[in-house]
């Protein structure tokens, strides 16, 4: 019985905001857009990957989200992270975007990792081969 992975989130304070951020400075994909009462079933894929796994803008309704969330913040704890080819040139073309780093590429180990924030509450850490 193969178990596999077609849909994980992160919580947004904004999903408006977060589809802009994640489709115009990460260059995800728009998947799904319903409505879901007050809020949105939206997801992105990567590009090139129409029918990969699903990010989940998932809306911080729920009180106990907002908490995890300012928490991991305030600890500098990325909610996920993404894998790119080169992090180093991925952190200079995103900050020619204007987004914003909280640690810059730093080698740990087999990979080089730096972290951004995505202006919808979230540390997200990038990832590429040393």
């Amino acid at each position: 019985m193969p178990i596999r992975i077609t849909v994980t989130s992160v919580i947004v304070n904004d999903q408006q905001k977060a589809l802009d951020f994640y489709t115009d400075k990460l260059g995800f994909l728009p998947k799904k857009d319903v409505p879901a009462g007050a809020f949105r079933w939206l997801t992105v894929v990567g590009p090139g990957e129409p029918d990969g796994v699903e990010l989940l803008l998932e809306p911080d309704d729920h009180p106990a989200a907002k908490i995890f969330q300012r928490a991991l913040v305030e600890d500098g704890i990325p909610v996920t992270s993404f894998t790119v080819d080169d992090v180093r040139a991925t952190h200079r073309e995103l900050e020619a975007k204007g987004v914003v780093f909280v640690q810059p590429p730093t080698p740990m180990g087999p990979v080089i990792t730096a972290t951004l924030d995505d202006t919808c509450g979230n540390l997200i850490q990038l990832v590429s081969p040393a």
